[in-house]
Protein backbone atom coordinates (compact mmCIF):
# COMPACT_ATOMS: atom_id res chain seq x y z
CA UNK A 1 0.00 0.00 0.00
CA UNK A 2 1.63 3.65 -0.77
CA UNK A 3 1.12 6.30 1.40
CA UNK A 4 0.89 10.10 0.08
CA UNK A 5 2.40 12.73 2.69
CA UNK A 6 1.05 16.30 2.01
CA UNK A 7 3.55 18.57 2.89
CA UNK A 8 2.41 20.96 5.66
CA UNK A 9 2.45 24.39 3.32
CA UNK A 10 -0.53 22.89 1.37
CA UNK A 11 -2.71 21.32 4.45
CA UNK A 12 -4.00 24.88 5.80
CA UNK A 13 -5.31 25.47 2.81
CA UNK A 14 -6.80 22.40 2.00
CA UNK A 15 -8.89 22.50 4.99
CA UNK A 16 -10.11 25.81 4.79
CA UNK A 17 -11.46 25.43 1.23
CA UNK A 18 -13.00 21.99 2.89
CA UNK A 19 -14.58 24.20 5.61
CA UNK A 20 -15.60 26.88 2.98
CA UNK A 21 -17.14 24.01 0.73
CA UNK A 22 -19.35 22.91 3.90
CA UNK A 23 -20.29 25.97 4.89
CA UNK A 24 -22.13 27.03 1.86
CA UNK A 25 -24.22 24.20 1.79
CA UNK A 26 -28.25 25.12 3.06
CA UNK A 27 -30.00 23.58 5.86
CA UNK A 28 -32.66 23.03 3.37
CA UNK A 29 -30.58 20.99 0.25
CA UNK A 30 -32.42 17.67 1.48
CA UNK A 31 -35.62 18.84 -0.49
CA UNK A 32 -33.81 18.51 -3.58
CA UNK A 33 -34.45 14.76 -2.64
CA UNK A 34 -37.76 15.22 -1.65
CA UNK A 35 -39.17 16.78 -4.32
CA UNK A 36 -38.63 20.26 -2.18
CA UNK A 37 -41.04 19.17 0.78
CA UNK A 38 -39.79 18.50 4.26
CA UNK A 39 -41.21 15.28 6.25
CA UNK A 40 -43.45 15.86 8.35
CA UNK A 41 -43.87 13.10 11.54
CA UNK A 42 -47.32 13.69 13.27
CA UNK A 43 -47.49 12.89 17.01
CA UNK A 44 -47.36 9.97 18.55
CA UNK A 45 -50.28 8.55 20.65
CA UNK A 46 -49.81 7.62 24.50
CA UNK A 47 -51.25 5.08 27.59
CA UNK A 48 -52.12 2.49 25.16
CA UNK A 49 -55.21 0.19 26.72
CA UNK A 50 -56.14 -3.92 25.71
CA UNK A 51 -59.69 -5.14 26.49
CA UNK A 52 -59.92 -8.50 25.77
CA UNK A 53 -63.05 -10.28 24.85
CA UNK A 54 -64.96 -13.55 23.21
CA UNK A 55 -64.40 -13.17 19.85
CA UNK A 56 -63.21 -9.55 19.98
CA UNK A 57 -61.17 -7.09 21.32
CA UNK A 58 -60.79 -3.26 22.32
CA UNK A 59 -57.70 -0.77 22.03
CA UNK A 60 -57.43 2.38 23.85
CA UNK A 61 -55.23 5.06 23.75
CA UNK A 62 -54.57 8.57 25.05
CA UNK A 63 -55.08 11.13 21.44
CA UNK A 64 -51.72 12.86 20.77
CA UNK A 65 -52.31 16.81 21.42
CA UNK A 66 -50.88 17.85 17.70
CA UNK A 67 -53.78 19.19 15.91
CA UNK A 68 -52.67 18.08 12.74
CA UNK A 69 -53.67 15.17 13.71
CA UNK A 70 -56.96 14.53 11.39
CA UNK A 71 -57.18 10.39 11.99
CA UNK A 72 -55.58 7.04 13.39
CA UNK A 73 -54.98 4.09 11.35
CA UNK A 74 -54.96 0.54 13.24
CA UNK A 75 -53.27 -2.41 11.10
CA UNK A 76 -53.71 -6.36 11.96
CA UNK A 77 -52.80 -9.42 10.68
CA UNK A 78 -49.87 -8.82 8.94
CA UNK A 79 -51.26 -5.47 7.99
CA UNK A 80 -53.52 -7.02 5.87
CA UNK A 81 -56.73 -5.49 7.75
CA UNK A 82 -57.24 -2.11 9.15
CA UNK A 83 -59.46 0.42 10.65
CA UNK A 84 -59.60 4.04 10.38
CA UNK A 85 -60.54 6.15 13.52
CA UNK A 86 -61.21 10.11 12.53
CA UNK A 87 -59.49 12.28 16.01
CA UNK A 88 -62.13 13.83 17.23
CA UNK A 89 -60.16 15.11 20.02
CA UNK A 90 -56.20 16.25 21.03
CA UNK A 91 -56.72 16.08 24.17
CA UNK A 92 -54.31 14.00 25.98
CA UNK A 93 -56.62 13.51 28.76
CA UNK A 94 -59.69 12.08 26.57
CA UNK A 95 -59.45 8.46 25.45
CA UNK A 96 -59.94 6.93 21.97
CA UNK A 97 -61.31 3.60 21.63
CA UNK A 98 -61.42 1.18 18.67
CA UNK A 99 -63.53 -2.07 18.60
CA UNK A 100 -62.68 -4.85 16.71
CA UNK A 101 -64.91 -7.78 16.79
CA UNK A 102 -64.91 -10.97 14.44
CA UNK A 103 -61.25 -12.17 15.75
CA UNK A 104 -60.38 -15.83 16.23
CA UNK A 105 -58.87 -16.70 19.50
CA UNK A 106 -55.45 -15.70 19.09
CA UNK A 107 -52.67 -13.13 20.39
CA UNK A 108 -52.39 -10.25 18.16
CA UNK A 109 -49.82 -7.80 17.30
CA UNK A 110 -51.03 -3.90 16.20
CA UNK A 111 -49.88 -1.41 14.77
CA UNK A 112 -51.20 2.01 15.18
CA UNK A 113 -50.62 5.17 13.11
CA UNK A 114 -51.78 9.04 13.38
CA UNK A 115 -52.38 10.85 10.14
CA UNK A 116 -52.65 14.56 9.11
CA UNK A 117 -54.49 15.93 6.53
CA UNK A 118 -51.80 15.72 4.12
CA UNK A 119 -51.23 11.90 4.29
CA UNK A 120 -48.32 12.36 6.61
CA UNK A 121 -48.04 9.08 8.78
CA UNK A 122 -46.29 8.94 12.40
CA UNK A 123 -43.37 6.60 13.79
CA UNK A 124 -45.76 3.20 14.44
CA UNK A 125 -47.04 2.27 18.06
CA UNK A 126 -46.35 -1.21 18.45
CA UNK A 127 -49.27 -3.35 20.36
CA UNK A 128 -47.96 -7.04 21.24
CA UNK A 129 -49.68 -9.59 22.94
CA UNK A 130 -53.00 -8.28 22.77
CA UNK A 131 -55.47 -11.39 23.48
CA UNK A 132 -58.64 -12.17 21.62
CA UNK A 133 -60.65 -15.15 23.61
CA UNK A 134 -62.92 -17.59 23.01
CA UNK A 135 -63.57 -22.03 23.33
CA UNK A 136 -60.09 -22.62 24.31
CA UNK A 137 -60.00 -20.44 27.28
CA UNK A 138 -63.69 -21.41 27.90
CA UNK A 139 -62.73 -24.92 28.58
CA UNK A 140 -60.05 -23.90 31.31
CA UNK A 141 -62.75 -22.67 33.46
CA UNK A 142 -64.03 -24.76 36.26
CA UNK A 143 -66.74 -23.84 38.80
CA UNK A 144 -65.92 -22.29 42.52
CA UNK A 145 -65.70 -25.72 44.73
CA UNK A 146 -67.23 -25.66 47.72
CA UNK A 147 -65.52 -25.75 50.86
CA UNK A 148 -63.99 -28.87 51.78
CA UNK A 149 -64.24 -28.37 55.14
CA UNK A 150 -67.87 -27.11 56.07
CA UNK A 151 -69.71 -26.76 52.67
CA UNK A 152 -72.98 -25.67 54.03
CA UNK A 153 -74.70 -24.64 57.65
CA UNK A 154 -78.34 -25.22 58.27
CA UNK A 155 -79.45 -22.27 60.26
CA UNK A 156 -81.97 -21.84 63.38
CA UNK A 157 -84.37 -20.08 60.87
CA UNK A 158 -84.61 -22.77 58.65
CA UNK A 159 -81.79 -21.06 55.53
CA UNK A 160 -79.03 -22.36 54.36
CA UNK A 161 -75.53 -21.10 54.32
CA UNK A 162 -73.41 -22.35 51.48
CA UNK A 163 -69.54 -21.80 52.06
CA UNK A 164 -66.90 -21.61 49.10
CA UNK A 165 -63.30 -21.88 48.64
CA UNK A 166 -60.99 -19.12 47.56
CA UNK A 167 -61.05 -18.73 43.30
CA UNK A 168 -57.90 -19.36 41.89
CA UNK A 169 -58.30 -16.94 39.15
CA UNK A 170 -60.19 -13.63 38.30
CA UNK A 171 -63.29 -15.34 39.06
CA UNK A 172 -66.61 -12.69 38.84
CA UNK A 173 -69.44 -14.87 40.58
CA UNK A 174 -71.20 -18.01 40.74
CA UNK A 175 -75.07 -18.33 40.32
CA UNK A 176 -76.84 -21.01 42.71
CA UNK A 177 -79.97 -22.75 41.20
CA UNK A 178 -81.80 -24.27 44.18
CA UNK A 179 -85.86 -25.07 44.59
CA UNK A 180 -87.36 -22.45 48.11
CA UNK A 181 -89.84 -23.88 50.41
CA UNK A 182 -92.85 -22.86 48.50
CA UNK A 183 -91.48 -25.52 45.41
CA UNK A 184 -90.41 -22.43 42.90
CA UNK A 185 -87.10 -22.26 41.39
CA UNK A 186 -85.04 -19.66 43.05
CA UNK A 187 -81.40 -18.08 41.92
CA UNK A 188 -78.49 -16.97 44.62
CA UNK A 189 -75.42 -15.48 43.66
CA UNK A 190 -71.96 -15.09 45.11
CA UNK A 191 -69.22 -12.70 43.83
CA UNK A 192 -65.40 -13.80 43.80
CA UNK A 193 -64.60 -11.89 46.91
CA UNK A 194 -67.09 -13.29 49.00
CA UNK A 195 -66.38 -16.92 50.38
CA UNK A 196 -70.41 -17.45 51.68
CA UNK A 197 -74.23 -16.77 50.55
CA UNK A 198 -76.98 -17.54 52.26
CA UNK A 199 -80.38 -19.24 50.72
CA UNK A 200 -82.91 -17.88 52.84
CA UNK A 201 -85.54 -20.20 52.14
CA UNK A 202 -84.28 -23.88 50.62
CA UNK A 203 -86.61 -27.26 50.41
CA UNK A 204 -84.76 -29.92 52.00
CA UNK A 205 -83.61 -33.02 49.44
CA UNK A 206 -83.64 -30.69 46.08
CA UNK A 207 -80.68 -30.51 44.35
CA UNK A 208 -78.47 -26.92 44.40
CA UNK A 209 -76.91 -26.61 40.89
CA UNK A 210 -74.12 -23.37 40.39
CA UNK A 211 -71.95 -21.92 37.30
CA UNK A 212 -69.20 -19.55 38.16
CA UNK A 213 -68.70 -17.17 35.65
CA UNK A 214 -64.75 -15.72 34.96
CA UNK A 215 -63.18 -12.93 32.51
CA UNK A 216 -59.27 -13.42 31.65
CA UNK A 217 -58.02 -9.87 33.23
CA UNK A 218 -59.24 -6.69 34.61
CA UNK A 219 -60.73 -4.66 32.17
CA UNK A 220 -61.67 -7.63 29.85
CA UNK A 221 -65.04 -7.03 27.90
CA UNK A 222 -66.64 -10.27 28.07
CA UNK A 223 -67.73 -12.87 30.95
CA UNK A 224 -66.80 -16.37 29.94
CA UNK A 225 -69.12 -18.98 32.06
CA UNK A 226 -67.78 -22.38 32.88
CA UNK A 227 -69.40 -25.38 30.39
CA UNK A 228 -71.60 -26.67 32.87
CA UNK A 229 -73.37 -26.66 36.21
CA UNK A 230 -71.59 -28.79 38.69
CA UNK A 231 -74.23 -30.00 41.85
CA UNK A 232 -73.28 -28.91 45.47
CA UNK A 233 -72.87 -31.45 48.07
CA UNK A 234 -76.53 -32.54 49.34
CA UNK A 235 -77.77 -30.38 51.98
CA UNK A 236 -79.43 -32.15 55.06
CA UNK A 237 -80.11 -32.07 58.43
CA UNK A 238 -79.11 -35.01 61.08
CA UNK A 239 -81.84 -36.03 63.11
CA UNK A 240 -81.44 -38.88 65.48
CA UNK A 241 -83.07 -42.18 64.25
CA UNK A 242 -85.73 -43.41 66.97
CA UNK A 243 -83.63 -45.66 69.27
CA UNK A 244 -87.48 -47.37 70.89
CA UNK A 245 -87.55 -48.80 67.21
CA UNK A 246 -83.92 -50.34 67.38
CA UNK A 247 -84.24 -54.44 68.12
CA UNK A 248 -81.63 -56.99 68.65
CA UNK A 249 -80.86 -58.95 65.52
CA UNK A 250 -78.07 -61.56 65.51
CA UNK A 251 -76.74 -63.05 62.11
CA UNK A 252 -74.78 -65.93 62.05
CA UNK A 253 -70.95 -65.68 64.02
CA UNK A 254 -71.97 -62.53 65.55
CA UNK A 255 -70.46 -61.68 68.82
CA UNK A 256 -71.95 -63.20 71.97
CA UNK A 257 -72.59 -61.42 75.35
CA UNK A 258 -70.62 -61.83 78.75
CA UNK A 259 -73.94 -62.02 80.52
CA UNK A 260 -77.84 -61.58 79.89
CA UNK A 261 -77.62 -57.37 81.44
CA UNK A 262 -74.46 -56.92 79.00
CA UNK A 263 -76.65 -57.03 76.34
CA UNK A 264 -76.63 -55.36 72.32
CA UNK A 265 -79.58 -53.28 73.87
CA UNK A 266 -77.42 -51.59 75.79
CA UNK A 267 -76.39 -49.70 73.23
CA UNK A 268 -79.73 -47.57 72.33
CA UNK A 269 -80.91 -47.31 76.21
CA UNK A 270 -80.38 -43.59 76.24
CA UNK A 271 -77.50 -43.55 78.16
CA UNK A 272 -75.31 -40.30 77.93
CA UNK A 273 -71.34 -40.44 78.05
CA UNK A 274 -69.38 -43.38 78.88
CA UNK A 275 -70.78 -45.85 81.27
CA UNK A 276 -69.37 -48.21 83.37
CA UNK A 277 -69.99 -51.72 83.87
CA UNK A 278 -72.55 -53.61 83.32
CA UNK A 279 -74.12 -50.30 82.13
CA UNK A 280 -72.71 -51.17 78.89
CA UNK A 281 -72.26 -54.16 75.53
CA UNK A 282 -69.70 -56.38 76.83
CA UNK A 283 -69.36 -59.49 74.14
CA UNK A 284 -68.45 -63.02 75.47
CA UNK A 285 -64.75 -63.38 76.77
CA UNK A 286 -63.50 -66.10 74.58
CA UNK A 287 -60.19 -65.18 74.36
CA UNK A 288 -57.70 -66.44 71.73
CA UNK A 289 -60.65 -68.43 70.59
CA UNK A 290 -62.52 -65.65 69.21
CA UNK A 291 -60.30 -63.35 67.68
CA UNK A 292 -61.11 -59.78 66.29
CA UNK A 293 -62.60 -58.83 63.95
CA UNK A 294 -66.19 -59.65 65.18
CA UNK A 295 -69.27 -58.12 63.92
CA UNK A 296 -72.28 -57.58 65.78
CA UNK A 297 -76.32 -56.66 64.21
CA UNK A 298 -79.25 -54.82 64.96
CA UNK A 299 -82.67 -53.54 62.73
CA UNK A 300 -82.94 -50.30 63.32
CA UNK A 301 -87.22 -51.09 63.07
CA UNK A 302 -87.74 -48.99 59.94
CA UNK A 303 -85.39 -47.65 57.01
CA UNK A 304 -83.20 -44.39 56.92
CA UNK A 305 -81.20 -42.35 54.35
CA UNK A 306 -78.22 -42.35 57.30
CA UNK A 307 -75.70 -40.04 57.21
CA UNK A 308 -73.87 -40.01 60.67
CA UNK A 309 -73.19 -42.61 63.10
CA UNK A 310 -72.36 -42.02 66.87
CA UNK A 311 -70.16 -44.23 68.82
CA UNK A 312 -69.66 -44.26 72.23
CA UNK A 313 -67.41 -46.02 74.28
CA UNK A 314 -66.77 -47.69 78.08
CA UNK A 315 -65.64 -45.65 80.74
CA UNK A 316 -62.00 -47.62 80.93
CA UNK A 317 -61.35 -50.41 78.32
CA UNK A 318 -61.99 -52.90 75.47
CA UNK A 319 -63.26 -49.89 73.61
CA UNK A 320 -63.08 -50.18 69.51
CA UNK A 321 -60.68 -48.67 67.97
CA UNK A 322 -61.10 -49.06 64.35
CA UNK A 323 -64.55 -50.54 62.91
CA UNK A 324 -66.88 -51.26 60.12
CA UNK A 325 -70.30 -50.03 60.03
CA UNK A 326 -72.38 -51.69 56.99
CA UNK A 327 -76.00 -51.45 55.84
CA UNK A 328 -78.91 -52.78 53.92
CA UNK A 329 -82.62 -52.05 53.60
CA UNK A 330 -84.25 -56.11 53.81
CA UNK A 331 -82.67 -58.72 55.62
CA UNK A 332 -83.65 -61.02 53.57
CA UNK A 333 -81.33 -63.76 52.50
CA UNK A 334 -78.79 -61.52 53.70
CA UNK A 335 -77.12 -63.45 56.35
CA UNK A 336 -72.97 -64.58 55.77
CA UNK A 337 -71.38 -67.54 56.27
CA UNK A 338 -67.77 -66.32 56.97
CA UNK A 339 -66.92 -65.07 60.55
CA UNK A 340 -65.41 -61.64 60.62
CA UNK A 341 -61.63 -62.90 60.46
CA UNK A 342 -62.11 -64.71 57.13
CA UNK A 343 -60.57 -62.46 54.43
CA UNK A 344 -63.64 -62.93 52.17
CA UNK A 345 -66.23 -61.87 54.66
CA UNK A 346 -66.36 -58.20 52.62
CA UNK A 347 -66.77 -59.70 49.43
CA UNK A 348 -69.66 -61.90 50.75
CA UNK A 349 -71.25 -59.10 52.44
CA UNK A 350 -70.93 -56.98 49.53
CA UNK A 351 -72.26 -60.31 47.53
CA UNK A 352 -75.46 -60.44 49.99
CA UNK A 353 -76.63 -56.70 49.41
CA UNK A 354 -74.66 -54.98 52.40
CA UNK A 355 -73.14 -51.84 51.58
CA UNK A 356 -70.31 -50.60 53.56
CA UNK A 357 -71.24 -47.09 54.84
CA UNK A 358 -68.32 -46.36 56.96
CA UNK A 359 -64.26 -47.03 58.18
CA UNK A 360 -64.50 -45.07 61.61
CA UNK A 361 -61.05 -44.81 62.85
CA UNK A 362 -60.62 -43.60 66.23
CA UNK A 363 -57.43 -41.71 67.43
CA UNK A 364 -58.07 -41.48 71.46
CA UNK A 365 -58.65 -43.53 74.20
CA UNK A 366 -62.27 -44.34 72.77
CA UNK A 367 -64.14 -43.42 75.77
CA UNK A 368 -66.00 -39.86 74.14
CA UNK A 369 -68.56 -40.00 72.04
CA UNK A 370 -67.36 -39.55 68.30
CA UNK A 371 -68.86 -38.87 65.29
CA UNK A 372 -68.32 -40.63 62.00
CA UNK A 373 -69.44 -39.33 58.41
CA UNK A 374 -71.37 -42.05 56.40
CA UNK A 375 -70.06 -42.02 52.59
CA UNK A 376 -72.36 -39.92 50.14
CA UNK A 377 -75.14 -40.95 48.67
CA UNK A 378 -75.60 -44.18 50.73
CA UNK A 379 -78.38 -46.45 49.99
CA UNK A 380 -81.60 -46.51 52.44
CA UNK A 381 -81.20 -49.04 55.35
CA UNK A 382 -82.85 -50.19 58.00
CA UNK A 383 -80.17 -53.09 58.92
CA UNK A 384 -76.43 -52.48 61.06
CA UNK A 385 -73.85 -54.20 60.67
CA UNK A 386 -70.91 -53.30 62.59
CA UNK A 387 -67.56 -54.93 62.43
CA UNK A 388 -64.98 -54.29 65.03
CA UNK A 389 -61.55 -54.38 63.90
CA UNK A 390 -59.59 -53.79 66.71
CA UNK A 391 -59.33 -52.15 70.16
CA UNK A 392 -57.85 -49.53 71.84
CA UNK A 393 -56.14 -52.44 74.27
CA UNK A 394 -56.06 -55.13 71.81
CA UNK A 395 -58.47 -56.82 73.99
CA UNK A 396 -60.69 -59.67 72.10
CA UNK A 397 -63.46 -58.38 74.00
CA UNK A 398 -65.55 -55.69 72.77
CA UNK A 399 -67.21 -53.04 74.97
CA UNK A 400 -69.60 -49.91 73.84
CA UNK A 401 -71.40 -47.72 75.86
CA UNK A 402 -74.19 -46.27 73.29
CA UNK A 403 -74.79 -46.11 69.59
CA UNK A 404 -76.64 -43.42 67.63
CA UNK A 405 -77.82 -43.10 64.04
CA UNK A 406 -78.24 -39.90 62.24
CA UNK A 407 -80.57 -40.08 59.50
CA UNK A 408 -80.54 -36.80 56.83
CA UNK A 409 -83.67 -34.95 56.43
Amino acid sequence: MRKYHIPAKFFLPLCGLLILVACSRKATDFRDFLGNTEVQYPGTVSGITVYPGNGRLAIGWKPSPDPSISKYVLYWNNRQDSVVINATSHKPTDTVRCLIPGLSEYAYTFFLYSYDAAGNRSIVTEIDNAHAYGNIYRSTLHNRLPDAGTPYKILDDGSVRLYFSLPDTINIATNIKYTNAAGIAAVASITGVQDSVTLPSYKAGQPVVYQSSYIPSRGALDTFYTNNYDTFPDIFKLVACDKSLFQEHDLPNDMGIYQSDTRVSKLWDGSVGPQGYPDIFHSDDRGSDAPLPRTLTFDMGKIYNLGQIEETGRNCCNNPAEFEVWGIADISNAATSLPGTDPGWAAEMSSKGWTLLTTAIRGDDGNAPMKFNLIPQAPPARYIRIRVLRTVNNSNSVNMSEITMYSKE
